[in-house]
Order: C-alpha cells, then structure tokens, then sequence
C-alpha cells in the first residue's frame, strides 16, 4: 500500500501542481508591472496573466507524456481534458466575463444616486488567448524542467 505522500514522488503531479503554483505567484508581479498595484488577491483568483487553469493542465499532459510516454492512455486522456480547459477559459469564462463587465456598466450608469447594488459581478474568470499561452508556455517549461532533473 502506497503512502499519500508518495504523491510527491509523482513528476507528472509535481509539473501540474508546481505550474500551477507558479502561474498563480506570477500573477502578482506581472499586474504590478501593468498597473502599479499589488494586489494579492491574484495568488487566490482566476483569471489573469499566465493562466493557472492552462499551466495546470499542460504541465499535466506534458508531464504524462514525458514521464509515461505520448503512446500512453494516460497522455491520451489528459490531452482532449486539456483542450477543453484552455477552450473553456477563453471562451465560455471569458465571454462571462465580458458579459459581466457590461452589465456592472449597465448597474453603475442605472443607479448612479445613492443607491449601491449589493454586490458587482465577477469580471475577471476567463482569459485572452494572450494568457492562455503563457500559462501553456509555463506548463510546458516546468515539466520539461522536471523530466530533466529528473533523469
């Protein structure tokens, strides 16, 4: 019977999961560059530059075909999960979030008196392509990292 931390000896678990981390760290740093703010909200949020959602499951897939092998079911269940995240992200999370940006316009411009909405839509859930890349770049960064040290 295998141990629960023998999970930390999984290189195809520690790529998701250390993609993953670093994606949400990076998130902070890479806002502060663009706005002047910190805002360490971000280490907890989705959204954002690079994609944790994409860095996740790339260094996921990478890893499963670095370490089981590309022929392997394991890639191959791990790859179309893949795409449909990334997919999902900057598309349908997106679009929700656009479409929670207008209509926050729309609440603002309707009750500009003294009256407050009880709480403003989340605008931040899906990603540009933009992001969804960089969180592809470091999945696959990070599990080839791995693989390498590994060996």
């Amino acid at each position: 019977m295998n141990s629960v931390l023998g999970i930390f000896d999984n290189p195809v678990f520690l790529s998701s999961i250390i993609a993953w981390g670093l994606a949400q760290i990076l998130k902070v740093p890479i806002e502060y560059f663009r706005t002047q703010k910190i805002n360490w909200a971000l280490l907890i949020s989705s959204g954002g530059m690079p994609s944790s959602h994409s860095a996740l499951m790339v260094g996921a897939a990478w890893g499963a075909g670095l370490f089981v092998g590309f022929d392997s079911p394991v890639f191959a269940a791990l790859f179309p999960i893949t795409m449909i995240v990334i997919y999902d992200a900057t598309g349908v999370r997106r679009q929700a979030g656009l479409h929670a940006e207008k209509i926050n316009i729309l609440l603002s411009e309707l009750f500009s008196g003294n009256f407050e909405a009880e709480k403003k839509l989340r605008e931040v859930l899906g990603h540009t392509p933009l992001e969804a890349v960089g969180g592809v770049l470091l999945g696959l960064i990070v599990a080839q990292a791995l693989w390498f040290l590994w060996q």
